[in-house]
């Protein structure tokens, strides 16, 4: 009798795995009690991993461990080229010089500030510090995932950046509305919505916290989608500065060979791509879908690799370094705006 595919081929049996559950945290995203909460499936995806790492990691073969963590490393890359079908270049424009400038001082202010608040004040690892800061400044757990595959840390790393920023999104999510209800911001929905875009976490908060504002949606998502767009050169300046540590090598002559994260490239071609408008709709729609599986492969592999244990190891850093930046991009994200539509 022919043995089974994952039998000779072990780490086959891991992506199987992770491309099952990843399709039930698709299933579970559509449960109407999880929209209205605004999970996405990457969340679901992540949940649903840790879950199962948690509760049944000693039933998971050691062999299939290859297969896992080629979903969460290889899978992302291709994921992450394809996220550019969510964008185009007309999208940028749209917004004007102040969107674009709130977008650009935002990411960088926060990147910047989160990562030396996390290795000078907290004393964090670099990998997890450079993680966390990712994903509160550009957008959410894409670019924890994004970030990943520039460092190449260790899985659980990437997991506890994401439950950050799960985390502090959310609170985003339903503070700021009311804040702005209350009048102390004193700024039109439209000034609101370009706020909201340049300092909540991700797409789907970014929505949910324009849409209680009437007028504020459009500005707040145009706004937010510039700053997705940003990930590529942050990431190709982000392995230009490790290229003196782990992420370079030598070439033939001896020098130093700088690795360069070419799937940022990718991911801004495709923008540019999107931005022709050469596939019909459906198309794009059915490629943003396949993309939204393959993130959700990638987030449930890295909760496979989530263990209570690890998490214990990085401790609470991580949560005082994102409360940090929240309480940055709360405020902060406040007078940036001000500040460029007083300009521009």
């Amino acid at each position: 009798m022919p043995s089974k595919p994952w039998h000779r081929y072990p780490a086959l049996g891991g992506v199987l795995f992770v491309g099952l559950l990843a399709t039930a945290a698709m299933g579970l995203a559509r449960l109407p009690w999880l929209v209205s909460l605004r999970i996405s499936p990457l969340v679901a995806g992540i949940v649903l991993g840790m879950i199962v790492a948690n509760t049944l990691r000693s039933r998971i073969p050691a062999a299939w461990r290859p297969g896992i963590l080629f979903m969460a490393k290889r899978i992302l890359r291709v994921a992450i080229i394809l996220y550019g079908f969510r964008l185009t270049m007309q999208q940028v424009a749209d917004v004007g010089l102040a969107g674009l400038s709130v977008s650009v001082v935002m990411l960088s202010s926060t990147f910047l500030l989160g990562v030396l608040f996390g290795l000078k004040v907290l004393r964090m690892d670099r990998d997890t510090a450079l993680l966390t800061a990712s994903g509160a400044s550009v957008c959410g757990a894409a670019a924890v995932l994004a970030t990943d595959s520039v460092l190449k840390a260790e899985p659980h790393k990437g997991a506890v950046a994401v439950s950050t920023v799960v985390l502090f999104g959310t609170i985003a999510m339903f503070v700021y509305p009311p804040i702005y209800a209350s009048g102390i911001l004193g700024i039109d929905p439209a000034t609101f919505g370009i706020y909201v875009g340049g300092s909540v976490h991700e797409v789907a908060q970014v929505v949910a916290a324009g849409s209680a504002i009437e007028g504020a949606v459009d500005n707040a998502v145009i706004v937010k989608m510039t700053r997705v767009m940003l990930i590529a050169p942050m990431l190709i300046i982000l392995g230009l500065v490790l290229s003196g540590g782990r992420g370079t090598g030598e070439d033939e002559s001896g020098g130093v060979r700088v690795v360069i994260p070419w799937f940022a490239v990718g991911f801004v071609g495709v923008v540019a791509f999107n931005s022709l408008h050469l596939l019909p709709d459906a198309v794009t729609r059915g490629l943003i879908q396949f993309d939204t599986f393959l993130l959700t492969l990638a987030m449930t592999a890295l909760g496979l690799e989530t263990t209570i244990d690890k998490f214990k190891q990085v401790g609470l850093k991580p949560f005082y370094l994102a409360l940090a930046m929240f309480g940055w991009l709360l405020v902060a994200g406040y007078f940036v705006t001000r500040a460029a539509l007083h300009l521009f």
